[in-house]
């Protein structure tokens, strides 16, 4: 892709606008960069830009810079469906997303992983299995580092692994990786996309233009994967952790198995997982049939998943106060991510719910509750804690405290609660933005304020 002397603007300047924008001056674009914040809310994050001689057009709409354009770069906070995004089409402007400008412009291998949850973990997991084999490996997407960030450095060699969200799907026309994967599925984003059916379909398409020199992951033991597997052209891998699969990576006697066509090989007993949790075993399969695929030996991997100790901000322990374990899981930010991670407490737990509103039942999440009787306690904050408290008793769960948006008392609540050899389990199944800036601003003032407490 050739980009210099190109009229480009880059709209929205969160990280993956700034990177975009950054990476298109180096190569010669002419940049503009829109966004409906003003230069002085953005600080000093705007500084190199200037520096490169982007023209800024901040603070407005972008309808009226649209003439001037040959394209468009869009950042995955900003729905195709926005009327400027529209306008820019019936154009004739080539409109695409960040990840799309990325991949076009990276060199050598790349995989993209995708699916409602697990998907930062099983993307580290599978940088970090990449690099034990003496590769150069750049771990990026909405793991919080563009694309863009590493494309202008990558070589022929390197491997890119990307975290790929149904927001960036929306960006994509070209984008190839050489495995794609998708996790699972469960309900999410429907405020975005409307519906689950628009929303599977954008995960599908990372896997459009892949041809059957190509591979394509799936979870066996989701239905909804099954059926998302049916019609590709490129060879499909599975990996279970309940049932053998003809082609990939599953869980038998205690052992996980890779088995890529010619022989089963045992990667490692399935305790030996350093990261807890059965859906951690799911991430630890997929990572062994994605990078089965590309050749990573079995005996790599044994020792990375023996290491492997997960990412910020999913499961992560905080620290032990008075016998207490203090546990941020801030990227459970859906139903199924909390009811995964309940399911790997062992002592009983204060559990802190609730954040901002991505139109979903809470009825499933209130039955594990209910079902779980290490779930002693639920703390409910933010928009949604009037309807998690309805489905609680619609269940019949009734101990339930509720101290709105002030954070304070909710840890307060929560060291009054909970008792010697329990845990205090922040994993709240909703997004962040009615309190904090996103999920990471969350867990980093849940972890200041815990490791305040005296």
């Amino acid at each position: 892709m050739k980009v210099k002397d190109k009229r480009i603007m880059v709209c929205g300047m969160a990280r993956s606008g700034i990177a975009a924008a950054k990476l298109l001056c180096e190569l010669g674009a002419v940049v503009t960069i829109s966004d409906l914040k003003k230069e002085e809310d953005f600080g000093d994050q705007l500084k190199e830009l200037h520096t490169f001689g982007c023209k800024f057009a901040l603070g407005e709409a972008p309808d009226a810079y649209l003439e001037a354009q040959d394209m468009l770069v869009i950042s995955p906070g900003i729905a195709w469906a926005k009327p400027f995004v529209q306008k820019a089409i019936s154009m004739g402007i080539e409109v695409i997303g960040e990840l799309e400008l990325g991949a076009r412009l990276s060199r050598g291998t790349l995989v993209a992983i995708t699916g409602t949850n697990g998907k930062t973990t099983t993307t580290t997991l599978v940088g970090e299995l990449f690099k034990a084999t003496g590769r150069t490996t750049h771990v990026v997407g909405n793991i919080g580092y563009p694309i863009t960030a590493t494309a202008g450095i990558s070589k022929d060699d390197d491997v890119t692994v990307a975290e790929v969200s149904s927001y960036q799907c929306e960006g994509i026309s070209t984008f190839h990786p050489k495995v794609g994967a998708v996790l699972n599925i469960t309900e999410d984003h429907i405020v975005r996309h409307g519906n689950m059916e628009t929303y599977i379909a954008m995960k599908r398409r990372i896997f459009a233009n892949q041809t059957a020199h190509d591979v394509a992951v799936f979870n066996w033991d989701d239905m909804t994967c099954r059926e998302m597997a049916k019609g590709l052209k490129s060879h499909v891998a599975w990996f279970s952790r309940r049932e053998k699969v003809p082609y990939g990576a599953y869980a038998m006697d205690g052992y996980i198995i890779l088995n890529m066509g010619e022989v089963e090989q045992a990667v490692c007993r399935c305790d030996e997982v350093y990261i807890p949790g059965p859906h951690n075993l799911e991430n630890a399969l997929a990572a062994v049939a994605i990078t089965g695929a590309l050749g990573v030996p079995c005996e790599t991997m044994r020792d990375v998943l023996r290491t492997f100790k997960g990412v910020e901000h999913r499961i992560e322990t905080v620290r032990t106060l008075d016998g207490v374990t203090w546990i941020n899981d801030s990227k459970g930010t859906n139903v199924d991510s909390t009811q995964k991670a309940i399911a790997t407490m062992t002592a009983p737990t204060v559990l802190i719910l609730g954040g901002s509103d991505k139109k979903v039942s809470f009825d499933p999440l209130a039955d594990t509750i209910k079902d779980v009787p290490l779930i002693e306690h639920c703390v409910l904050i933010g928009d949604t804690a009037e309807q998690i408290r309805a489905a609680l008793e619609r269940v019949g769960y009734t101990s339930y405290s509720m101290t709105g948006y002030d954070f304070d008392a909710c840890i307060a609540e929560c060291r009054k609660l909970a008792k010697a050899g329990g845990n205090v389990l922040l994993s709240p199944a909703c997004a962040s933005f009615d309190m904090f800036t996103d999920y990471e601003n969350r867990g980093k003032v849940f972890k200041d304020k815990v490791n305040a407490l005296v």
